[in-house]
């Protein structure tokens, strides 16, 4: 039976030693949210982000606009915050009207203003493995989460099952990096890819990021593996009031029994992403206030 990684737990250490950091800054780091439209999910998520924000002294704020937002308005908006010296970090909450729109309002982001790590710049850093630039904050919490296995990976196989921007492709280069820690060999498999299970099967740490409830089963995982699941999928449940239940793309209560060590849904990789955020905007505090 596998152990449970804790993700909770993890993060509310990680935010309590961001907390004390910054109770010693000059003034509370500043982030500020940009929204568009009200997507449901979206509004929960900005919410949530400025709820434990406040409990560790980050000072945040939201810009909403909607949904039929002109560009150009859009990114009027991101100019100027990339120029206010009171903001430090800018987020900018997905997803938005249109791929064109994201994509620009994306780039627009100043780089060192760029907390959630997606501007071609510091995606460019990743790949260079340098440490100035942000990390992607799932991809981010993903590593702290192995890492917290004690497990070394070094020369093993890493299996991930995604290569979106915002977590496939980065986190597999984290896992290519030349540090102890990591220095693994890396797969992406995708929706292209054939006969994924033959990969998945192979692999010491395997991450799922597919988007696909329930999609790895016990029989594709490697005994003593290692699982991250950083699906969250709704699927129909009438025997709840709220009529659904958020799921993985793992299937936990077979892969459970076959892996080493598994995170679950929620409270697995979910927390941990908010606390990559807390941790790239008190990075970009600090790379504003002492540079």
């Amino acid at each position: 039976m596998a152990n449970i990684i804790d993700g909770k737990a993890i993060s509310r250490k990680i935010l309590m030693d961001i907390k004390e950091l910054i109770q010693t800054c000059a003034r509370p780091p500043c982030a500020v949210f940009v929204r568009v439209g009200e997507d449901p999910a979206s509004v929960i998520y900005v919410n949530q982000k400025q709820k434990i924000a406040a409990e560790i002294g980050i000072k945040t704020s939201t810009i909403v606009f909607p949904r039929d937002v002109k560009l150009g308005e859009l990114l009027g908006a991101i100019d100027r915050l990339n120029g206010d010296s009171e903001v430090d970090g800018i987020l900018i909450q997905a997803p938005l009207p249109t791929a064109a729109i994201q994509e620009a309002a994306f780039a627009a982001v100043a780089p060192h203003k760029d907390i959630d790590g997606f501007h071609a710049q510091n995606l460019g850093l990743l790949c260079q493995e340098s440490d100035r630039g942000f990390l992607p904050c799932t991809p981010a919490g993903i590593v702290e989460l192995v890492r917290s296995t004690g497990v070394n990976l070094e020369g093993k196989h890493t299996v991930v099952l995604g290569r979106s921007l915002i977590v496939g492709k980065p986190v597999g280069l984290l896992m290519l990096q030349k540090k102890a820690f990591a220095n693994t060999t890396v797969t992406f498999c995708h929706s292209k890819s054939e006969n994924i299970a033959n990969h998945t099967r192979e692999a010491d740490l395997l991450i799922a990021a597919m988007g696909h409830p329930r999609a790895v089963t016990a029989d594709g995982v490697k005994p003593g593996a290692i699982v991250i699941d950083v699906g969250i999928n709704r699927v129909a449940d009438g025997s709840i009031p709220k009529g659904y239940r958020v799921v993985g793309d793992v299937d936990f209560e077979g892969v459970e029994k076959v892996a080493s060590f598994i995170t679950p849904v929620p409270d697995g990789v979910g927390p941990m992403t908010i606390a990559m955020l807390m941790k790239n905007t008190l990075q970009a505090y600090q790379n504003h206030v002492y540079r």
